[in-house]
């Protein structure tokens, strides 16, 4: 019988070429149509961040292509953010543009960093429950952030809106050649110029720019009492921008049944902020809606990516005049199309199954990030609170039970986890006044974790020595006997 060949393994540099090539079509098509639903987005982020729309537009044209090339996720679609935006405001409010350009080349160097030291491995300290309530509240904030778009409009924006969804849901079961998102922005765009229709467009979202930006350092005094003002903008959006792309390349992840380098992802976050930065752009990070748009219409490679960051340009610098024709009736069918595609309905069904507290910490990552639009807070509560959960649930594990000898020794068996949250019960657990000569406990089925442990330890060993009864500690492992010597610092042992 002969032994089949074994293929050799690609190299790196195989494996990167394949991210780019293996799913032309696919993401040709995904990255024209994520450009289309940048437009919106950006400007909309620029107002909030209070600078002209120009500013978000070259970001999110500028960091799409870079990432492309040297992000971690292929397929994820990064460009300005509302999360960023809500950041910076302060900053170009009292300080203005210049210092909002030197804050993103600083936010920059920091991910770079962050990137180098591999925090990115932090990010299995997110609960599951976190991460469905981070998407969950997500695809409410999209759907939130469009109805602004309904205001003061007539009847003939809920026709079109009402037609491009009609489009998107039911094309793809006669037709799949080409996304329905992308066939529903054209028909509608045509019907919308052809029939006159008095509705908003995107020409009406803001003036955009008509020329490439150009190289050159944020013009600001390079002294101490610059970076007082910048760093701590720039702590805050590198991380923020950090905590959003790495969970958004996570779900990508999950949606495409791939892997993705998280840290490499991180340092491609930090390249792609300092360029911006350098070219008069604001910082930004991965998107969640728009990359769900691109995975969703069979984007997968870093083409898809920088399709999207060139057809951005090529919307704004060469076809404006058609790109202003757009209505947004059809992006906000797109992006409501996007909120119902990323909610986890399921969720939502296994409420009543899930333990109350997965459920808990689920809702409260919702609730929190869609009251404050921010979804790092979101998620620092749920972490919070599943880690508070966790260290409630365990502590309870943790169990005090004894039996006397006929010479008067009581041996205490303690069993579980001793740390901070348990030793209150565990102090407890001893009878005091029972008349006994001598005094075991026996912690083989116990370790100690922290100070508190042993402190929780040497109280009781105190209460019954006041007493004038002796204790010894048998069964420490050898760790938790490493931490008991290391904390008493020469103490009495107890006899263990």
């Amino acid at each position: 019988m002969s032994i089949p060949a074994l293929s050799p393994p690609r190299s790196a540099f195989q494996a990167y070429v394949a991210e780019w090539l293996r799913n032309p079509r696919g993401d040709v098509l995904s990255g024209i149509l994520v450009a289309l639903a940048l437009i919106p987005e950006a400007i909309a982020f620029s107002i909030i961040a209070g600078v002209d729309p120009q500013v978000g537009l070259y970001a999110s044209f500028i960091i799409a292509i870079v990432i492309a090339f040297v992000g971690g996720r292929p397929a994820m679609i990064s460009a300005a953010t509302g999360a960023m935006a809500l950041v910076m405001t302060g900053l170009v409010r009292d300080h203005g543009l210049q210092y909002l350009f030197a804050a993103t080349i600083l936010t920059g160097v920091l991910q770079l960093a962050f990137g180098w030291a591999g925090l990115a491995r932090y990010l299995k300290f997110v609960p599951r429950p976190v991460m469905t309530g981070f998407v969950n509240a997500l695809a409410i904030l999209i759907f939130l952030a469009q109805l602004p778009q309904f205001a003061g409009e007539g009847w003939q924006m809920y026709a079109l809106l009402a037609l491009a969804l009609a489009i998107i849901y039911l094309l793809p079961r006669v037709f799949r050649a080409v996304p329905s998102p992308l066939v529903a922005i054209v028909v509608v765009s045509l019907i919308a110029y052809f029939a006159h229709a008095d509705v908003r467009t995107v020409g009406d979202m803001g003036r955009l720019p008509t020329a490439l930006p150009l190289l050159s350092l944020p013009q600001v005094p390079l002294t101490l009492e610059t970076l007082g003002i910048v760093f701590p903008v720039a702590l805050t959006l590198s991380l923020v921008g950090l905590l959003e792309s790495l969970l958004t390349a996570q779900l990508v992840d999950e949606r495409t049944d791939t892997t993705s380098d998280k840290n490499t992802e991180s340092r491609g976050q930090g390249v792609a902020n300092v360029i911006t930065g350098l070219f008069g752009g604001m910082a930004g990070c991965a998107m969640i809606g728009q990359s769900m748009i691109n995975v969703g219409s069979g984007g997968r490679g870093r083409l898809s990516t920088f399709v999207a960051g060139v057809f951005l340009l090529l919307l704004i610098l060469v076809m404006q005049p058609l790109l202003v024709q757009i209505p947004m009736a059809a992006l906000v069918a797109v992006m409501i199309m996007v909120s119902i595609g990323t909610f986890d309905w399921g969720s939502l069904r296994t409420l009543a199954r899930y333990p109350r507290g997965e459920t808990l910490v689920m809702l409260s990552t919702v609730a929190v990030t869609v009251a404050t639009h921010d979804l790092s807070k979101g998620v620092l509560v749920g972490v919070v609170l599943s880690a508070l959960l966790f260290a409630r649930q365990v502590s309870r594990l943790s169990r005090v039970s004894h039996e006397d000898a006929p010479d008067g020794t009581r041996t205490y068996h303690v069993s579980g986890q001793l740390f901070f949250v348990s030793t209150h019960d565990f102090v407890h657990s001893f009878d005091l006044d029972r008349p006994v000569t001598r005094v075991v406990i026996d912690l083989t089925g116990a370790h100690l974790w922290d100070g508190s442990a042993v402190a929780a330890l040497d109280k009781v060993r105190s209460r019954f020595a006041a007493r004038g009864l002796p204790v010894e500690l048998v069964g420490l492992n050898a760790a938790s006997e490493t931490l008991l010597d290391r904390l008493t610092a020469g103490g009495p042992a107890g006899g263990h």
